[in-house]
């Protein structure tokens, strides 16, 4: 029996000496699990402090009412890495315009995306919460970063990754060589090395979809959805249907043992009519590390991580799990275009 045990720290510095960093993402990257041990302590005790738990009143740039800990969250990451010198700049789905580096602490090379809580409006009912956050290298040479650096397209990525506050604070990242899962030992406080080498099933027997707009959907979509229903699919059985309604649980679930998410475009919100979801904060860091297990993320008509952003919250159509699912989503998805 292999009795060694592998931090994260450990892990992340035997990346650096097998690719030849500089140690720059990995300062980043120690900064991002800092803030999430911090997060994920707020969360664990979210029903017994009073001023982080509910709403604050206000609404984000989403339109989206915003949770007191979604706040709390927004300010960790963003103090956690303003000062490191490694990064330029910073964008948030919490805040409307870039997140610049204070004037007094110098500049680096690196972009970092973040969605600092998403499925927050589950803090209230005590249900899976996470961090988005993608991590890419500036366009621009030198001084503050600009609009430029942060509109850039997937498969730019440095690295990507996502944390889980649930029963246990599972964190899962990618540089680009594979996908790794560490988990929160709360007895000495790190992450160690619990799900080495990720690979998503190339097909598996879960949808995950808010059926709630089924009556918003394209033709396509919904065939599809009864498609999978039915003993007409290619497993010959129909598959469970598993919603949670985080995206990063959703999403984790998957990973882990196959099956498809669905949150295509619809017809209920003008607004949204392309897509719900963020490409920066949410879409392109999650595609990024499923085709680095071996699955595929899609729009329904093409590669997430081909889309050249337009602006800093743009929305898409995200499908995304185990590559057959999705490519068989593809066929059906081109009545949606007729």
């Amino acid at each position: 029996m292999n009795d060694t045990i592998i931090s994260l720290d450990r892990h992340i510095m035997d990346e650096q000496r097998r690719y030849g960093g500089r140690g720059d993402f990995s300062a980043i990257l120690s900064q991002i699990i800092f803030a999430a041990k911090v997060v994920a302590a707020q969360v664990s005790h979210a029903g017994l402090v009073e001023d982080i738990l509910g709403r604050t009143g206000k609404t984000n740039v989403q339109g989206e009412e915003v949770q007191k800990l979604d706040v709390y969250a927004n300010k960790v990451f963003i103090n956690a890495l303003n000062y490191i010198g490694k990064v330029c700049v910073m964008a948030s789905e919490e805040e409307n315009d870039m997140i610049r580096i204070p004037d007094e602490y110098p500049r680096g090379d690196y972009v970092v995306m973040f969605d600092p809580l998403d499925g927050s409006s589950n803090i209230d009912v005590n249900v899976s919460i996470g961090t988005i956050f993608g991590i890419y290298k500036r366009v621009t040479p030198d001084g503050d970063g600009i609009l430029d650096d942060c509109l850039q397209p997937g498969h730019k990525l440095f690295g990507a990754g996502y944390i889980i506050y649930s029963s246990s604070t599972i964190l899962v990242y990618s540089t680009g060589n594979g996908v790794n899962g560490f988990s929160l030992d709360p007895s000495v406080g790190e992450f160690v090395l619990s799900h080495p080498g990720i690979r998503i099933p190339p097909r598996g027997k879960i949808y995950s979809t808010n059926e709630g707009n089924y009556p918003y959907w394209k033709e396509g979509t919904r065939e599809y959805i009864e498609y999978l229903k039915s003993d007409r699919n290619t497993r010959k059985a129909p598959y469970t249907s598993r919603y949670i309604g985080s995206l990063v649980a959703d999403f984790h679930r998957n990973l882990l043992k196959g099956g498809i998410f669905l949150y295509p475009e619809d017809t209920k919100d003008p607004k949204k009519a392309t897509g719900k979801l963020r490409l920066l904060y949410e879409a392109n860091p999650l595609a990024f590390i499923v085709e680095q297990a071996g699955g595929r993320a899609s729009t329904g008509y093409g590669r997430i991580l081909d889309i050249e952003p337009t602006e800093l919250h743009q929305r898409v159509p995200l499908i995304i799990g185990s590559r057959e699912d999705v490519l068989e989503y593809e066929t059906f998805a081109q009545k949606n275009q007729a």
